[in-house]
């Protein structure tokens, strides 16, 4: 059994909690002070996720390039393989806040968009 400290970010609490995992299995949670503390260690200790903001290109505008993020938190393993696709994707202008660049992002269900205008 292996034990890993985690300090918690789901809330301004800053929990310092203490997971318990076998394998790739949690056996317990300890020291969060909420729910989401919990929820929080068991995607942490074994899938890490982040929600992945970068650039891409911008086709013919007055901007190069134009922030994207994903829509919700991707496994932190797939951001190698994400940043060799984004660097394929590019974007003609003029491009809109909330544009959806692709659908179901590297298939983790998240959606690639923009996160403001580029002319």
């Amino acid at each position: 059994m292996t034990e890993r400290k985690l300090i918690c970010v789901s809330c301004p609490l800053g929990c310092e909690l203490t997971v318990m995992i076998e394998g790739k299995e949690v056996i317990s949670v300890t020291g969060n002070r909420c729910p989401r503390g919990e929820e929080y260690a068991r995607d942490e200790a074994v899938e890490p996720k982040r929600v992945l903001m970068t650039l891409v290109k911008v086709e013919g505008g007055a901007e190069r390039v134009v922030s994207v993020k994903t829509d919700r938190p991707i496994p932190l393993r797939l951001f190698p393989e994400a940043m060799e696709r984004v660097r394929e994707l590019s974007v003609k202008a003029p491009v809109s806040i909330g544009t959806v660049l692709e659908e179901n992002f590297l298939g983790t269900e998240a959606r690639l968009v923009t996160t403001r205008f580029a002319r």
